[in-house]
């Protein structure tokens, strides 16, 4: 699959854009080749297409800058390929809000492009709404692993949200490549065990785990002084909010066999779990954090309310 392919799959399947429609790509210096093929393919669909570059972000979750996020809520489609995430920004949430439907590529790279989106996006999302019929009413949900992981999170009034790729409705959002069901939960106690991607690392070696322990819904412990030591950064910004237990996603994306290095495909992968800390507002929560780390875990059992889960 080509760049191109990839954009069209993008632009004309998940974002459905129209003739009479706006649409913003906004990017960076070094996500360049896929914004400009998102453009290409967006300007052959409307006549108001727009390319908006600007520097990398010093980290995921940082706030772009303002005529950025102004293009992004003035647009009635937006997407944006970027190197550091926008996907949990509050310039991503205006522009929703102001009815703007997008989707947020963040750290995506010219491989994870064409091979996560040459995907059945219909497919990806009859997959979530299967994971949603099983965990959607589920007062308990437990994941446990052979690498030692044992935790349980408590929903409460939290809606399970997903994303399928598919963008439609105004306001909408997705990530793209897409593919999973997720749910920011009230509160988690246990231990996971990282065994696939996160970041600073990227693809974990043969038999190297990251471990967390979390309480009343925080994380209390974490193994990995790199992964510690950006917890640590942010909590001197925001303080006990960096350490939150912000999500539990399956993935549902059945083209994704296997992992990479990159979150953004690897969290997406069918039959994994991924567990994040930090951030949550932006996905049905109420912690603002200048971090939202994504930890995959390959072998998970999930049950809800003791009932195992049928994962893709």
């Amino acid at each position: 699959m080509s760049l191109r392919d990839a954009a069209e799959t993008a632009i004309e399947q998940c974002l459905a854009l129209g003739e009479t429609e706006s649409c913003c790509i906004v990017t960076d210096d070094e996500r360049q080749p896929i914004g400009e093929a998102l453009y290409e393919v967006a300007s052959q669909v409307t006549d108001d297409a727009t390319i908006v570059r600007f520097p990398p972000g010093t980290q995921h979750g940082a706030e772009p800058p303002e005529p950025v996020a102004a293009a992004m809520a003035a647009s009635d489609v937006f997407l944006a390929p970027t190197t550091k995430s926008l996907s949990h920004t509050r310039a991503r949430g205006k522009a929703n809000e102001a009815g703007a439907r997008g989707a947020t590529l963040p750290g995506i790279t010219e491989e994870v492009f064409t091979t996560g989106l040459e995907a059945d996006y219909d497919a990806i999302a009859a997959h979530c709404e299967d994971v949603l019929d099983q965990v959607a009413d589920a007062e308990a949900v437990r994941v446990t692993s052979p690498q030692g992981t044992d935790v349980t999170f408590e929903p409460g009034d939290r809606e399970w949200l997903d994303d399928t790729g598919i963008v439609h409705e105004a306001g909408g959002f997705s990530n793209l490549p897409a593919g999973e069901v997720f749910v920011s939960p009230e509160d988690a106690n246990g231990t996971y065990v990282v065994d696939g991607t996160m970041m600073p690392h990227g693809l974990l070696d043969d038999g190297q785990t990251l471990e967390f322990d979390v309480e009343d819904g925080q994380v209390t412990r974490i193994s990995d002084d790199d992964v510690r030591e950006q917890v640590e950064e942010a909590a001197e910004e925001v303080g006990d909010a960096a350490y939150n237990l912000a999500e539990l996603g399956v993935g549902t994306n059945v083209a994704v066999t296997e992992l990479v290095g990159s979150v953004l495909l690897d969290e997406k992968a069918a039959g994994t779990v991924h567990v994040a800390i930090g951030d949550d507002a932006g996905i049905g929560g109420d912690t603002d954090a200048p971090i939202h780390l994504d930890g995959i875990l390959r072998e998970p059992t999930v049950y809800a309310d003791g009932e195992v889960v049928d994962l893709p």
